[in-house]
């Protein structure tokens, strides 16, 4: 598979999942060291956006820094994953690569489709059975966005692609209800 390469100042939605689609979340542990490192390693290079860590994937939503080059982004993200799998080997054990692959990213250009994503992004443990209420979902950029609580993921950027706050958190609530009204179609078929 040929991946396009990563460029100063585009928005990406980055995503992997674990090898055999294993699990690389073992424990609740795990999901604070990943965020640890994805703000060790990233923030330099690029701007979080949103994200959702689930037991055998992740999502990202970043924007890589306008005075960066892609090269520097790249490695930055290989430094990630390599840190976050060796760490994850050598505490349970393994052997092997965690990740399915390299990492997977998909360039942003159209403001609509990036409202989409934040949302899709935070939707991910409803549409996986994971949990019936996005809301409550702890792996992921929703709550403190929605929280306002200091975090790395760009906060007042989010709000603003969203008109404010409030707006932000309704498009969410809507969203679920979308959902929810889906699923329940299904049993009506």
């Amino acid at each position: 598979m040929k991946y396009e390469p990563l460029v100063a100042d585009g928005f990406y939605h980055i995503f992997n999942r674990g090898n055999n689609r294993e699990d690389i979340f073992i424990e609740n542990r795990n999901y604070s060291y990943f965020l640890r490192l994805l703000d060790r390693h990233i923030t330099p290079v690029a701007d979080i956006y949103s994200y959702c860590l689930l037991k055998n994937h992740f999502h990202l939503l970043v924007r890589t820094k306008e005075e960066i080059e892609g090269q520097l982004i790249s490695r930055a993200f290989s430094n990630l994953f390599n840190a976050y799998s060796k760490t994850i080997n050598i505490a349970y054990e393994r052997r092997g690569s965690l990740f399915q692959d390299r990492f997977k990213r998909i360039r942003i250009q159209d403001e609509d489709y990036l409202r989409t994503l934040v949302l899709y992004i935070h939707m991910n443990p409803v549409n996986h059975g994971m949990i019936s209420d996005f809301s409550l979902y702890k792996y992921s950029s929703y709550l403190p966005l929605a929280s306002g609580e200091k975090s790395f993921v760009k906060t007042e950027e989010i709000y603003e692609l969203f008109g404010g706050r409030e707006d932000f958190i309704s498009c969410h609530n809507l969203r679920q209800e979308e959902i929810k009204e889906m699923e329940g179609s299904k049993f009506l078929e």
